[in-house]
C-alpha cells in the first residue's frame, strides 16, 4: 500500500479551464510533500499545489523524484520537459481525459476533406470576426493571415518604439537572435506549452492539425495561433521596450500574467470544444468515464468486460 493520502478521484480534480497556467523550473530538485510538490534550490524550498497546475515545465538542471511524478499523474497535471529558457520541447506527461469522444471527433473531422476545411475556416473566422471567410480558399486564408500578422508586428513596433525588421531566429541558438526575436521565441514557447497542456488534458491529439500538418504538435500550433496577436506578440514587444536584463525570464513571467488575465485556458477549452463540435461531446468530455467499450460495425458501441461467446448475451 502506498503511504500518504489517497489520490483524488477524477471528478474531484480541478477542471483544466480552472487551473493555473504553467510553472517553469530549472536547476532545482522537485519532490513531493503530501499532496504538494516541492522545488528546492540554493535559495530554499517552495511548495507548489499540484492539483491546480495545468502544466509544469521542467528545464535544464531539474531532477524530479518518482513520488513527484506519481503526484502529478494522480492530479492529471501535464509535465513538459523543455530546453533552456523553456524554448525547446522534449516530452510531456499524461492526459486529464478518460473518454475519447473529443479525440474521435477530431480524427473524424481531420480525415474528411470537407469537414477539415470547415474547421480550418472556423479557425480563421475567429481571427477575422468581422469578415465572411466562408467562401475563401485555404490559399486566400493563408494570405490574409500573413498580412494580419505583418500588420500586428508593425503596429506593436510603432506602439513600443522597438525596432522591427522580420521574424528571424535560430531554434538551436536562442542568443543568436536580436532581443525582439528572443522575446517572441520565449513568448510563443510559453503559449505553446499552455495550449499543449490544454489539448492533451482534453484528450485530443496534438498532432492532428487542421491548418498545420505533418508535425507532432500541429493542432497545438493551430490553436495557439488564435491567441498570438493578443498575447505573445504584444508581450514580447513590451518586454523588449522595458529593456529587461533576462529576456527569457521576463517574457515568461509576463506571459503567465497575460494568459491569466485574458483567461486563455478557459478560452482555449471553449474554442477546442466549439471547433470539434461540442454538440457531440458531453460537458465533461468523458473525464470521469473510466470505461472501455468495444466497437461494433452494426451497433456502433457495445459494452466491454463481457464474454460474447455466451449465447444469452
Amino acid at each position: 500500500m502506498t503511504p500518504g493520502p489517497p489520490p483524488a478521484r477524477v471528478h474531484e480534480l480541478a477542471r483544466v479551464q480552472d487551473r493555473t497556467t504553467f510553472l517553469y523550473l530549472e536547476h532545482a530538485v522537485v519532490h513531493r510533500d503530501g499532496n504538494a510538490l516541492t522545488a528546492r534550490d540554493e535559495r530554499g524550498t517552495v511548495h507548489i499545489p499540484a492539483a491546480s497546475l495545468a502544466a509544469l515545465l521542467l528545464g535544464p538542471g531539474t531532477s524530479v523524484s518518482h513520488q513527484a511524478m506519481v503526484l502529478m499523474a494522480e492530479c492529471a497535471s501535464t509535465v513538459v520537459w523543455v530546453g533552456e529558457r523553456g524554448v525547446r520541447y522534449y516530452a510531456h506527461g499524461r492526459t486529464l481525459a478518460r473518454g475519447t469522444r473529443l479525440l474521435e471527433a477530431q480524427a473524424r473531422k481531420v480525415s474528411h476533406r470537407g469537414e477539415r476545411l470547415a474547421v480550418a475556416r472556423a479557425m480563421y473566422a475567429m481571427r477575422f470576426p468581422d469578415e465572411d471567410v466562408a467562401a475563401l480558399t485555404m490559399q486566400q486564408l493563408r494570405g490574409r493571415e500573413g498580412a494580419r500578422v505583418r500588420r500586428t508586428y508593425r503596429e506593436h513596433a510603432e506602439r513600443t518604439g522597438v525596432r522591427w525588421i522580420r521574424r528571424d531566429y535560430r531554434p538551436d541558438d536562442f542568443d543568436a537572435s536580436d532581443p525582439i526575436n528572443q522575446a517572441l521565441s520565449a513568448a510563443h514557447s510559453a503559449l505553446y506549452g499552455l495550449v499543449h497542456a490544454v489539448v492533451v488534458a482534453l484528450g485530443c491529439s496534438p498532432g492532428l492539425g487542421f491548418v498545420h500538418t505533418g508535425h507532432d504538435r500541429s493542432f497545438v500550433y493551430d490553436i495557439a495561433d488564435l491567441y498570438k496577436a493578443e498575447t505573445s506578440i504584444p508581450v514580447a514587444f513590451d518586454v523588449v521596450a522595458d529593456q529587461a536584463i533576462d529576456i527569457g525570464s521576463a517574457t515568461r513571467r509576463a506571459m503567465r500574467d497575460t494568459m491569466f488575465g485574458q483567461r486563455v485556458i478557459e478560452r482555449c477549452v471553449s474554442d477546442v470544444r466549439a471547433l470539434l463540435d461540442s454538440d457531440d461531446v458531453a460537458d465533461d468530455d468523458g473525464l470521469g468515464a473510466d470505461v472501455v467499450a468495444l466497437w461494433d460495425g452494426d451497433r456502433g458501441v457495445v459494452v466491454g468486460g463481457h464474454n460474447y461467446e455466451d449465447p444469452d448475451w
